[in-house]
């Protein structure tokens, strides 16, 4: 195989993004790209459930589940704070349809090729480039630049390592019980972990049929136990859905530190998604900065100008999650208190831009005043003096079941 421009190892939502702009039509310098993913099995992840926000008329429209005008949030007495964020909207994309409309457009490029391997490492090489090796150190394949989207084995030395872990179920209701035009982002009507949150999350596709997810930030994962107890509590006690199927299962594990997630790990290696920072430490959404990276990376290489891999948060909004990652995990903030306050006292469209990382200095400090400040200014000063240290491994997740 000759020697491919770009080589992109996974093909998950980071992967097939990168590929997805880089086989756009156009481009002032035609690229060859080899997209390297997982043979099926343990390595490849299951279905599983994007969200993000954006307004209408998005590149992935045509593929979404649903979206929806309207969120809420219900703080702890059950009270709500419907918001309305135009011009955004809330979407949900699920990983299959998202492979397919990324494979339609993969399947009509000339310079793109796929294969299937279970890579080892990725490195550097003395001409200038980077290979891919697989299992017993074979070289795979050399290119000009490698970016590697496999998920970090294990996470970076950090002041504060929480884990958003959760469990979700697809239910189909025997009589109406979802309001189709509202999507509920946070419901503190859970019980509450000693350290960190926890809150439902209900994701309606018609008024008969819902994502339903318990959702906790916390040091460690549930059992699968442990989740189906809180679920059953949440669909029965707090939403009394009545008789309901479960279609579809869900589980996933995401990391939420202030740990530091380099982009370049070598000369000509590249890492993107999660393993490139693309999380957002304080909420764990992950889709929209995957696509503002892979947009960059991708405009850049077809212009034929110097690569640039942008950082997915800049230093200000890093800092940002670094205090309240602390704050939360500390117990000087409860966190149901504190995202209630914030979505009932800020504009919608503003708090998500805000949560996106992408707002304003000005607005951030007007934001910031809504917060507990004297906690918050606490965990300021504290956390330059806090040591970095490295936290165990995650379970991995179970798979999701049909």
């Amino acid at each position: 195989m000759p020697d491919p421009d770009v080589v992109i190892v996974g093909a998950g939502a980071a992967g097939l993004s990168l590929a997805y702009h880089l086989c756009a039509p156009g481009g002032a310098v035609p690229l060859s790209v080899l997209l390297v993913d997982a043979p099926p099995g343990p390595l490849r992840p299951p279905p599983r459930t994007w969200c993000y926000w954006e307004p209408p008329g998005g590149p992935y429209d045509s593929a979404l589940a649903a979206s929806w005008p309207r969120l809420r949030v219900r703080a702890a007495d059950g009270a709500p704070t419907v918001t309305d964020p135009s011009p955004f909207r809330y979407k949900m994309l699920r990983s299959d349809a998202f492979e397919a409309l990324v494979g339609r457009r993969l399947s009509d490029a000339p310079g793109l090729r796929r294969i299937e391997a279970t890579v080892t490492a990725v490195r550097d090489t003395p001409d200038g480039g980077a290979e891919v090796l697989t299992e017993g150190g074979r070289v795979l394949v050399r290119g000009r630049r490698v970016f590697d989207s496999r998920p970090p084995r294990r996470l970076p030395a950090a002041r504060t390592t929480l884990l958003q872990h959760f469990m979700g179920w697809f239910v189909r209701t025997e009589r109406p019980a979802f309001d189709p035009v509202t999507a509920d982002l946070m419901d503190f009507r859970t019980p509450q972990p000693p350290r960190g949150l926890s809150f439902g999350y209900v994701l309606p596709l018609d008024p008969h049929t819902a994502l339903v997810e318990y959702t906790e930030f916390s040091p460690a994962p549930l059992t699968a136990d442990a989740y189906r107890r809180a679920l059953g509590h949440y669909t029965q006690e707090v939403l009394k859905l009545g008789e309901f199927h479960v279609t579809a299962q869900e589980r996933g594990i995401i990391p939420m530190t202030d740990g530091h997630f380099p982009c370049r790990v070598g000369r000509s290696v590249h890492r993107i998604g999660t393993a490139g920072g693309a999380t957002r430490p304080s909420t764990g959404y992950t889709f929209a900065a995957v696509q503002r990276q892979s947009r960059a990376v991708a405009d850049d290489l077809r212009a034929g100008d110097g690569l640039r891999v942008p950082p997915p948060y800049g230093a200000w909004p890093r800092a940002m999650d670094a205090v309240l990652l602390r704050a939360l995990d500390s117990g000087r903030v409860a966190g149901a208190d504190f995202f209630t306050r914030l979505f009932r006292e800020v504009p919608g469209e503003r708090l998500l831009r805000f949560l996106d990382g992408r707002s304003r200095l000005h607005e951030d400090l007007l934001i910031g005043l809504r917060t507990p400040v004297v906690p918050m200014l606490r965990t300021v000063l504290e956390l330059p003096f806090r040591a970095r240290t490295e936290p165990p491994p995650p379970t991995a997740p179970e798979e999701s079941t049909p």
